[in-house]
């Protein structure tokens, strides 16, 4: 009788490291589905994202719907212009802001990709324009840390001594 009560103990032991390793196995299974229906769902809200700032871009008057930004010191004609840079502008960043959201890029990569952007004098137009946009996120956010990268490599550059605009700033550890 001993005997059979061993071999029912070792037995039961069996099932429970069986039960133990199929509900790990299913957590790590609707772990990974979520982290996939949530980067689905990321991809799908980009597409819509960008495929509403091509329209604004298209349509002025789509434009100065989406666009908040004060343009009253320029010059009515240069506005409609002005307001589809501008959009054009949060259309680049927000895809750079993507790659690196997506591990596409690194945050070393993101800051050299940023440093590009930043010499286009539309786009640091655009930022300026924006600063107030960008007061209202959390400051532990993605977009905050990457806004607060901006702002100091806009000033690095500004303070520069080179016209070697590549080698400005040392990209900031994560």
């Amino acid at each position: 009788m001993a005997t059979q009560k061993l071999g029912t103990r070792g037995a039961g032991s069996a099932v429970v490291a069986g039960l133990a390793f199929a509900a790990g196995s299913l957590a790590l299974f609707a772990l990974q589905q979520r982290k996939f229906n949530e980067t689905r769902l990321r991809i799908e809200q980009q597409r819509a994202h960008f495929h509403l700032l091509d329209e604004a871009i298209q349509d002025p008057e789509l434009a100065a719907v989406m666009s908040t930004v004060d343009l009253s010191a320029a010059p009515p004609e240069k506005r409609p212009t002005l307001r589809r840079q501008y959009i054009f502008a949060n259309a680049w960043y927000t895809n750079i802001l993507q790659l690196y959201r997506s591990g596409t890029i690194t945050w070393e990569e993101l800051y050299g990709h940023l440093r590009v952007v930043c010499q286009s004098g539309v786009f640091r137009d655009y930022w300026d324009a924006t600063r107030h946009h960008r007061e209202s996120l959390p400051y532990s956010s993605d977009e905050a840390r990457v806004g607060r990268m901006v702002d100091r490599l806009i000033q690095e550059l500004d303070d520069a001594d080179t016209d070697e605009w590549w080698v400005v700033g040392e990209p900031p550890t994560e």
